[in-house]
């Protein structure tokens, strides 16, 4: 124990290290871990590839067939067009990623869309970036485990009813992963990913080796097309819907830049290495997937996925190597959804921190991760699930504005950071929130990569709005303005309440309490009134006990008793006409405190049963807490409850 003395007052410093008590939640997610294991939480590039690389990465498994949805209304043409389209997708993905790589050695300290925004484009721009990656890691969510589903029902479509329980069971488990902690997911999902990698680049390997040897046929009875339609001619706003539909593949590519703190030192360097990894596998699995799926003349169904089609046509059938392939596409998929349980948690602790979000959110749980905004994920993306039916078809529309919105103004932010420090004189240093400003050689060029790369993903958000308005994208863009506002006003009353708190200008401290008047509310007389009794007299001489009268014989029990055992204190008998208990004694609270003086606090007093088997608690009135809630409003008014403990 410390002791200080500072400008005459003590100051006390102790430390609690006594472990916590074992319960059923640390059996499930582990013991809980101090503060200072904090820095042996942080992951290597290997299993930071794994925590925050499996969401962009499983987007291959449905990106293609997402384009080939759209393209599927030209006919034989579609299987010609999907290849060109993937290309154009992997060149944003490279400009996207030389983005992100200069806003990841920027901001050390982690430099997603809401950080960047913040710092360099103020706030409005910086709720809005919020918004739109809340609202993405919520839907990644759903994405994610819907199309990990669909793999599952591919393989046995006797599954197909039961597909949305599946889903919303596998999302409550990946949260359960989860809370073990950031190092501890990271360990669980690094395996799954890896095999995914592997067994996808074995796939596509030997699907180029048998299509350049000439023995790679088109998919045996392919699935149904769902969606007949007389076919049409190739046009512009077609194409964009299919390469809109295919830029689902670059969700996640921000992750890195938002996850930079969990990266062991040195934490930037280490990440930019894996934001690179990241793309290369990514853009290498997008185009071979794309280009086979082309050849063999994949069919987009839901009642079997374009990645089904193409294993069995590469393998000859659902042998072991297609059942192994679909096994780590459905892993992948589902494991996708730690990405958003990664980054979620810690936006959402970033701008409850700012007051945007209730600051509940920056609290971390015992195995030091946020676990209140890893319960908020589940049961957001579980809601979506059960709504679209599990659908990935139905949840892609509602896909990517989100993340595109957030690439934008991340990249404007950035192009503006370089413009400040092109501006600076060379010996002077300025330190904001996010990043310290110096100034730069270069800084002309990286400006101009970050806003080449800020105005392509604008368009390419413009195009999916419009292409996507009408099959559900109107909703995204209508909750984001919502959630925008209701950060306003958890903003405002953030701000509210710190001007009524704070101690500026504070002058003189209100006047001393003269006088406590303590009223005593009582169902009857016993060794918990008089537990009660001692409290109340304790805190004031002024004690008055209130019963209130539902039943005349009762009434004058409690009478009697009074008398022999109320120690000459005065009872108050309100009587109930029609035998209600709160509202005649909120009726008499009130009269008493419409003629309180200012100095007067009144008290209220409260009996309590506390039984040892704690199940029983739930048979007696929690007065105290309904009179809490009444009550919570009134000025120099104080409710307390007397616990006794009955064993």
């Amino acid at each position: 124990m410390n002791i200080e003395d500072q400008n005459g007052t003590t100051v006390l410093r102790r430390t609690d290290q006594k472990l916590p008590k074992r319960t059923f939640l640390s059996m499930l997610i582990g013991r809980p871990l101090a503060t200072a294991d904090a820095p042996h939480e942080t992951i290597r590039k290997v299993i930071g590839l794994a925590v925050f690389a499996s969401d962009a990465l499983s987007s291959t498994a449905y990106a293609t067939q997402e384009m080939l949805v759209v393209l599927m209304a030209v006919g034989s043409m579609a299987f010609g067009l999907v290849f060109p389209l993937s290309l154009v997708i992997v060149g944003l993905l490279t400009i996207v990623t030389i983005s992100y790589e200069q806003t990841i050695h920027a901001y050390p300290n982690g430099g997603g869309a809401y950080i960047v925004s913040r710092d360099n484009l103020g706030e409005m721009p910086a709720k809005i970036a919020a918004a739109a990656l809340l609202t993405d890691y919520i839907l990644t969510v759903a994405v994610s485990i819907s199309s990990g589903v669909a793999q599952v029902v591919s393989a046995a479509p006797e599954l197909f009813d039961y597909r949305v329980y599946i889903a919303v069971g596998l999302v409550f488990f990946i949260m359960m992963i989860n809370l073990r902690g950031v190092r501890e997911s990271g360990i669980i999902f690094a395996i799954p990913t890896y095999f995914f990698v592997v067994l996808m680049f074995v796939t596509v390997i030997i699907g180029l080796v048998r299509y350049f040897t000439g023995s790679l046929g088109q998919v045996i009875d392919p699935p149904e097309l769902e969606m007949m339609q007389t076919t049409q001619v190739v046009t512009l706003f077609l194409l964009l819907r299919a390469f809109s539909n295919g830029t689902t593949a670059l969700t996640g590519v921000e992750a890195i830049s938002n996850g930079i703190p969990a990266f062991r030192e040195p934490k930037s360097k280490n990440a930019g290495i894996t934001l690179i990894w990241m793309s290369a596998i990514l853009g290498t699995l997008l185009l071979a997937i794309s280009f086979l799926a082309g050849h063999i003349q994949a069919i987009p169904s839901e009642l079997e996925t374009v990645i089904s089609q193409l294993a069995r046509t590469v393998y000859d059938g659902r042998g072991t190597l297609y059942l192994l392939t679909m096994a780590a596409t459905t892993v992948i998929l589902i494991m996708a959804a730690n990405t958003s349980f990664a980054d979620f948690p810690r936006l959402s602790a970033l701008t409850a921190a700012d007051g945007f979000l209730p600051r509940q959110l920056t609290y971390r749980g015992s195995r030091l991760v946020f676990s209140r905004g890893i319960a908020v994920l589940a049961i957001m993306a579980s809601i979506l699930i059960v709504i679209f039916q599990a659908s990935v078809t139905k949840l892609i529309p509602l896909y990517a504005i989100g993340v595109f919105l957030s690439f934008t103004l991340s990249q404007a932010g950035m192009a503006r950071r370089w413009w400040k420090i092109g501006h600076l004189p060379q010996d002077k240093e300025i330190k904001e929130r996010g990043s310290t400003l110096r100034y730069e050689s270069g800084w002309q060029l990286k400006m101009l990569i970050n806003g080449f790369g800020s105005v392509l993903t604008l368009i390419v958000m413009m195009i999916f709005a419009v292409t996507k308005f009408h099959d559900g994208a109107y909703v995204v863009i209508i909750i984001i303005p919502i959630l925008v506002a209701i950060f306003s006003v958890i903003h405002r009353h953030y701000m509210q309440l710190a001007g009524k708190l704070t101690m500026d200008n504070y002058g003189s401290p209100p006047p001393r309490v003269d006088r406590n008047r303590v009223i005593l509310p009582i169902g009857g007389v016993h060794r918990g009134t008089l537990a009660a009794l001692r409290y109340a007299r304790s805190l004031s001489d002024d004690v008055t006990a209130v019963h209130i009268s539902i039943s005349p014989e009762e009434t004058e029990r409690v009478r009697q008793k009074w008398e022999q055992w109320g120690d000459g204190v005065r009872l108050v008998i309100v009587e109930s006409s029609y035998r209600r208990f709160m509202e005649p004694l909120l009726l008499y609270i009130d009269e008493i405190y419409e003629k309180r003086q200012p100095t007067e606090v009144i008290t209220i007093v409260v009996p309590q049963f506390v039984s040892s088997k704690r199940w029983t608690n739930v048979l007696h009135t929690n007065t105290a807490a309904a009179l809490e809630q009444e009550l919570m409003l009134y000025k120099n008014l104080v409710v307390t409850n007397v616990p006794y403990l009955v064993d």
